[in-house]
């Protein structure tokens, strides 16, 4: 089955995806307005039963992820970097019901039955995670038919979804999975102060955003510092044109979140009359204040993400991560103190001025903190595919500068540290028996640029193989329209 199931998503769907349901969909009266609220329903019952209160169904759109098939498998002989600073060489990586069973020394015990994959000369690691990905919101081809990454139309668009934007046909999936990565954080642009929910995502070929939906994983909410908020709004003569009014755009949005939130507790708490209005747009953010949804910060000086700090200190909220962070070696005890997560690149910077202060040592002086958070993300469809040279680059800079830094740990930076960075590092992120078993063979060293990932495993199950077309997906919008051609000419005019 397998065989069939990565030559094209639709026929993935066939062979490995049989379990998936149907898209999940709301009942509701009247569509919302353009802040996402809705109107209350006459009695407090019927207004339960249509869902107006988000508590009692906080997953509206639920996952019907399901893994491909797999076997038990042990992966032996290879040079085994764990995610958790270990190193083994000649090392054993056993995977059992999608999960890491064991890993240890060239004497752990292989038992009966299990497929063994021999990675002698090669490296074994955690699957990569891109914590900041607009693939599927931003796909190729890169149209304008299909950009749907920024609800530029206020400052604050925290009702929307990025899941609702996700096109599982972008190429830029697979071209991902080859290059290593089985997870990926898909965000909202950063137009707007709010620009709306995260989302975070198996990559496995799937027809609906929804088979490919980490189970249970936490929402994030994209906020933008800096420039482009005000860029876009002070550009049409609206508030934010100044960092000033970012931030008050931020209380005031909080204050609302507040006030929203109180309400509803109260009604909770009494029962009294109707349920308030249900509104997207505070509901996510009343999220963010009782920390069920995580802060994905776009902000790049130093001055400004202590700003945001203080603004979470004012409303009594946590920021999760700041992403490009191009200064948070400025700052890198207090986010370390913050438990802030610093989500990098290493060599982007300068295309505008709020990323002008950049050094290459950034994520290894983030790192150097006690208790620092270093991720490198990608922010792009080709660099998610070199995430490890990306690593590699920030590695040799930290120890140009003289910080000792060894590959075990480092590797962190796009493993377990960056399902850390999203809230998911108790299933992943690591080769720990219990977790979820993603796993990349790379065919040398990963810090190498000639590294290249040879197997890619998501949940003990082979979902990349360099070596064997069967595992190497191909989405439908690659593979072009059936019926053109020579067929084409069997079509009969007026069957369309």
């Amino acid at each position: 089955m397998i065989r069939h199931a990565l030559r094209g998503s639709s026929l993935a769907v066939v062979a490995c995806a049989l379990a998936l349901s149907a898209c999940a969909t709301t009942d509701t009266d009247a569509p919302p307005a353009a802040d996402g609220s809705s109107s209350g329903g006459a009695s407090t019952d019927r207004a339960m039963a249509r869902g107006l209160d988000a508590s009692t169904n906080l997953d509206p759109y639920p996952s019907t992820y399901q893994p491909l098939p797999r076997d038990n498998v042990a992966i032996v002989g290879g040079t085994v970097l764990t995610g958790t600073d270990q190193r083994i060489e000649n090392g054993v990586v056993l995977m059992s019901d999608g999960k890491v069973e064991a890993v240890g020394p060239a004497s752990t015990p292989v038992p009966a039955g299990y497929r063994v994959v021999d990675a002698r000369g090669r490296f074994v690691t955690p699957g990569v995670i891109d914590v900041h990905s607009h693939l599927g919101v931003y796909p190729s081809p890169g149209v304008s038919g299909m950009s749907d990454g920024n609800e530029a139309t206020s400052p604050n668009t925290a009702q929307v979804w990025a899941e609702h934007s996700i096109w599982p046909q972008d190429p830029g999936f697979n071209t991902a999975r080859a290059g290593g990565v089985t997870t990926l954080q898909i965000l909202p642009g950063s137009a707007n102060l709010f620009g709306g929910r995260s989302v975070t995502v198996r990559n496995i070929p799937s027809i609906t955003m929804q088979g490919m939906k980490f189970p249970g994983a936490p929402y994030g909410v994209k906020m933008a510092c800096g420039e482009n908020p005000s860029r876009v709004y002070g550009g049409r003569n609206q508030s934010p044109a100044t960092g000033m009014g970012n931030v008050a755009g931020y209380r005031a949005a909080f204050i609302a979140a507040q006030d929203y939130r109180d309400k509803w507790d109260k009604w909770r708490e009494t029962g009294e009359g109707s349920p308030p209005t249900r509104n997207l747009q505070n509901e996510t953010l009343a999220g963010v204040l009782d920390g069920s949804i995580l802060v994905q910060n776009h902000c790049y000086r130093a001055d400004e993400m202590m700003v945001m700090l203080d603004i979470a200190n004012e409303f009594g909220y946590r920021v999760t991560a700041f992403h490009h962070a191009i200064e948070a070696y400025k700052i890198a005890p207090q986010l370390a103190a913050a438990g802030v997560c610093a989500d990098m690149w290493t060599g982007w910077w300068g295309f505008k001025m709020e990323a002008l202060d950049a050094v290459e040592e950034n994520a290894a002086l983030v790192d150097a903190a006690e208790g620092g958070c270093a991720v490198i993300h990608s922010d792009d469809a080709q660099l998610t595919q070199r995430l490890n040279q990306e690593v590699a680059a920030a590695l040799a800079a930290g120890r140009r500068a003289g910080l000792n830094i060894s590959e075990e740990h480092a590797i962190s930076w796009i493993t377990s540290n960056a399902a850390r960075s999203i809230g998911i590092g108790d299933e992943t992120g690591a080769l720990t028996p219990g977790l979820r078993g993603d796993v990349v063979i790379w065919s040398a060293n990963p810090f190498s640029v000639y590294a290249r990932a040879d197997q890619v495993f998501i949940d003990g199950a082979l979902t990349f193989d360099r070596f064997d077309p069967r595992y190497q997906p191909v989405s439908d919008f690659e593979l072009g329209q059936p019926g053109f051609g020579i067929a084409a000419a069997n079509i009969v005019p007026g069957a369309r």
